[in-house]
Order: structure tokens, then C-alpha cells, then sequence
């Protein structure tokens, strides 16, 4: 009952917004900016721009990159869906700029976006910047309530398996980074390659702000993650996508139960956000209306979670810490992080992340004898929360060019 009640809220109040969005462009473009009555009727056109922003999208947002710079030149970018599964796509950025014949072919990277409520354009800031330098491929994950039924479970070790598909169709030369919640099945689907001599196992993983271990330093997000059975998760938040959609039938965690639980962390902020956006509308201060829009509209795309992969993420990462103990079962096998040797580690933590905190990723380390030490490294980054490790300026002057010089020094 629970989607089918949110769903029933979504399309009452649709059209209404739909309605606003309209009004809103057309009051926009009523009143001049000569007109004297145009500071007037300005707040009014704000007040129905607000609503209509204020509403859950389930399609993935684009990208958006279609050039990046590198160094003086402005290069095009193409998207290229190079291998798609019912649950995925492996993603590529294909530049029109391939290396000259004498030249070695860029870094192969991919990156292993999270399956945690939002679409993997939430790391689009990462891509474009690692485009500048890399030969970039990511993890699009599809929405759950648009996977038909018939195409079957997908639960944690899916997603693993899912990982080492896709490395195997890239070779043997690729880099992984993994942002936040997928560190923890990158790491075990390394670990299954090294332990069966895989010709493609990676050249190198940069996990960052990922729960390895969330014994270590517990946030509000891993009390909230204890403080039931695994029971209760299963009983009060997994729902059945209603009838209408692709995936009817189909046990899903919400998007929209996510981004609340999201929300709820910050409400002040986010209430801070939309009041101003209304100001700035309202006063015509386009710019910084045009950002908070910008990034509101990524932020409201939720993307449900399959509920099998859901309740094995919460009862393995976030209650039983099965990787970190050593007891994590993939395929009826034991996975043991110790087997990799071939593939350098490094790891990135944000000084002041509320979600994934200080030691939770660095814990990869431990759990990695067999890695040389010189092929580990870790960096924390300072004045920066959990989305600015991937994210923002920080992301692209400070922790980005470790990343880069790690790949570089095992490509």
C-alpha cells in the first residue's frame, strides 16, 4: 500500500504542477522587464515555479557532457552504450579525439556509480572531469519499477556479477572507482577475479567515501541501519511497484523513501534552498535560481532499488559487515580480499562526511595483505562532506589529481 498511496499523491497533484510549470513560462514572459508592473507580478510567477519544482522524477536525467576541455581544445563527447543488461548499461564517453597512432592510448577507467535511490548522473561532475584525461565508462543502473518481473532477481551478488561482466568486456587494462556504497561490491568483485586468476582483473581500484568497514567510527546513517531487525527493513520499507508501470510486481525499495531519509539529515537546508530560490526568482536573480533548479532537478530523479539487493545491502555492509569480517558468500563462495595482488588500492575519505565516515574506507587496506604496500595509498581529504569527495571544487583541484597520478602510475 505504501507505493500505491504515494503513487496516488504523485498523480493528484501531477497535473497541478504541470499546470504551475506552464503558468509560470508564460507569466515569465508576460510582463517585460520594461513593464512597471513587472516587479509586481514577479513573485507571483516565482511562487508557481517553486511548486512545480517541488515534485520525485523517475527518469534518468541526461548527462549533459557533450564537450569537455582538454587543455586549449573543446573536445565532443558521444555516449555509447556498449554492453546493456535488463538491470544495467556499461556506458562509455567516446571522445572525438582518438591518440595518434604513436601515442599510448589514454587510461581506461570505470566508474562504479551507486545503486542508492539517485541515477548514476549524480556523478556526472565526476565524469566530466575525469574525461579530460581518461577513456571513461560507468555503471548506468536502471530504475527497478521499469524492469519487467520476468527478468528475475537482482540481489548483491547480481550487482557483483554485473562488475566483473563488465570487466571482462573491457580487458585487462582497466582502473575502477567506485564512489560510496558500490566500494564494497567492487572490492569483493575484485577479490573473486584475483582469487580465479581472471585475465581482466583490474589495474588498479580508487574506492572513495565507501563503507568497508561501518564498525569503525558509526554516523547517524549506520545507527539508523542497526537500530532494527533486518525484518523490520524487509516489512516497513520494501514495497511492490503498482500495476501501470514496466516493473509491476517487482519488490523494490522507493526512491522516494530514500531521498526523504536523505532529507530528513538537512531539512532545514533544503527548506533554506527552496526559500531561496524563490527570492532569487522573485528579485530575477537568474543565476543562482538557474543552479539551485539545476541541481534540484538531479536531485528529485529517484531511482528505485530492486528489494533483494536492498535488504543484502543493509543486512551484509550495514549489520552483519560480512566483507569486513571475512565472511561475505558470493555464489556460495567465501570472498577473500587477501587474494588480490595484482591490482594497486587506493582509497579517499572526506574530513567531514556524515554518511560514510573517517575509517570506514580505509579499512580496505587491512583486508589487502596481499597488495604491496607501495601499491596502497590513502588521502583524506580536508572541508569536505560526503558529496564533495566526488563532486565540486575540491573534487577537481585536490582530490582528483591524486586520483590521476595513481592511474598514471599503473597504466
Amino acid at each position: 500500500m505504501l507505493y500505491q498511496a504515494y503513487q496516488s499523491q504523485v498523480d493528484l497533484l501531477g497535473p497541478l504542477q504541470s499546470a504551475a510549470r506552464d503558468a509560470a513560462a508564460w507569466w515569465a514572459q508576460a510582463w517585460p522587464e520594461a513593464s512597471p508592473l513587472k516587479p509586481l507580478m514577479q513573485p507571483l510567477g516565482a511562487a508557481l515555479e517553486v511548486f512545480s519544482r517541488m515534485r520525485l522524477t523517475h527518469k534518468r536525467p541526461p548527462y549533459g557532457i557533450t564537450t569537455v576541455q582538454v587543455g586549449d581544445r573543446l573536445v565532443q563527447v558521444r555516449e555509447h552504450a556498449v554492453h546493456r543488461t535488463p538491470f544495467g548499461t556499461l556506458l562509455r564517453f567516446d571522445r572525438d579525439d582518438p591518440p595518434a597512432a604513436d601515442q599510448p592510448a589514454r587510461p581506461q577507467v570505470l566508474i562504479v556509480a551507486p545503486l542508492s535511490g539517485h541515477f548514476a548522473t549524480l556523478l556526472t561532475d565526476t565524469v566530466r572531469t575525469m574525461l579530460a584525461d581518461h577513456d571513461v565508462y560507468i555503471t548506468d543502473w536502471h530504475n527497478a519499477r521499469d524492469v519487467p518481473l520476468g527478468e528475475g532477481r537482482f540481489g548483491l551478488d547480481e550487482y557483483i556479477q554485473h562488475l566483473i561482466d563488465f570487466m571482462a568486456i573491457l580487458g585487462p587494462h582497466t582502473h575502477l572507482v567506485a564512489v560510496c556504497k558500490p566500494c564494497v561490491p567492487t572490492l569483493a568483485a575484485v577479490a573473486v577475479m584475483a582469487a580465479d586468476q581472471h585475465p581482466a582483473q583490474p589495474r588498479s581500484m580508487t574506492l572513495m567515501a565507501g563503507p568497508i568497514d561501518c564498525r569503525i567510527n558509526p554516523t547517524a546513517v549506520n545507527d539508523l541501519a542497526v537500530g532494527k531487525p533486518i525484518e523490520w527493513f524487509e516489512q516497513k520499507l520494501v514495497a511492490t511497484v503498482p500495476a501501470g508501470h514496466v516493473g509491476a510486481g517487482r519488490r523494490v525499495y522507493p526512491g522516494f523513501l530514500q531521498l526523504t531519509a536523505f532529507m530528513s539529515m538537512n531539512p532545514t537546508r533544503h527548506a533554506r534552498a527552496f526559500a531561496n530560490l524563490y527570492e532569487h526568482l522573485a528579485t530575477g536573480e537568474t543565476g543562482p535560481a538557474a543552479r539551485t533548479i539545476e541541481f534540484y532537478d538531479e536531485y528529485f530523479a529517484v531511482n528505485d532499488l530492486h528489494g533483494d539487493f536492498y535488504i543484502e545491502t543493509v543486512d551484509q555492509v550495514f549489520q552483519r559487515y560480512t566483507l569486513a569480517k571475512g565472511e561475505l558468500i558470493f555464489k556460495g563462495r567465501r570472498v577473500d580480499p587477501a587474494a588480490i595482488r595484482r591490482t594497486a588500492l587506493f582509497t579517499v575519505e572526506g574530513e567531514r562526511d556524515d554518511i560514510c565516515a573517517i575509517g570506514q574506507t580505509v579499512a580496505a587496506h587491512d583486508l589487502c595483505p596481499g597488495i604491496r604496500p607501495y601499491m596502497k595509498t590513502h588521502h583524506v581529504q580536508l572541508g569536505v562532506g560526503h558529496y564533495g569527495v566526488f563532486s565540486g571544487m575540491r573534487w577537481q583541484q585536490q582530490i582528483y589529481p591524486r586520483v590521476r597520478e595513481m592511474i598514471q602510475s599503473y597504466h
